[in-house]
């Protein structure tokens, strides 16, 4: 799949639910920015990407009333379709409005979609989140405009599937799966 502006041209701007979903194996580069975790911890992004688990990562912000809520409701569903994988995972959400989202914020968007301790959000400053978004080819300019996409990695230095659409919680365990056992 061509990067950019292909891409961005086929992605819908104004959130229709998009059929099904599109998969893509995907090398990204990680910037080396600093996030600030939903405990208040300063962190830094290739780091906890790289912490020895496999990863899903997706980006969302808090007062999103149509995507996020989608794509969390799904990683609540996936944490207990994981069964004793589940602390075997590091699933990562990093907000798209981080002037909004503090890690207080955070941690209530957390506690409503359940994340176990396996589940982190990130936020930090502005140019951290969009270095972040421009790293995974995410970033739409402003945050109404950005679309589903949910990645997952089975280990460092390793490529991403790049999952374009909205996952079900059963879709993603396969993918995860699979993404771990080609590892």
């Amino acid at each position: 799949m061509a990067e950019g502006a292909t891409e961005a041209a086929g992605m819908h701007m104004h959130h229709a639910v998009m059929p099904g979903t599109v998969h893509t194996m995907v090398q990204y580069a990680v910037p080396s920015v600093q996030l600030v975790r939903d405990d208040g911890q300063a962190v830094s992004l290739p780091k906890e990407l790289d912490d020895g688990r496999p990863v899903i990562l997706t980006f969302i912000y808090t007062s999103c009333t149509t995507i996020c809520p989608m794509i969390s409701q799904t990683l609540e569903q996936l944490q207990g379709e994981l069964g004793v994988d589940r602390d075997k995972v590091h699933i990562m959400s990093i907000s798209i409005d981080p002037e909004a989202d503090t890690p207080e914020r955070l941690r209530t968007y957390a506690a409503h979609f359940d994340a176990g301790p396996e589940w982190q959000h990130y936020t930090g400053t502005v140019d951290a989140s969009v270095a972040a978004q421009r790293a995974f080819n995410v970033y739409r300019g402003d945050k109404m405009n950005h679309t589903p996409v949910t990645f997952v990695r089975a280990a460092p230095g390793q490529p991403w599937l790049r999952i374009d659409g909205f996952a079900t919680p059963t879709e993603l365990l396969a993918a995860y799966r699979d993404v771990v056992a080609s590892n």
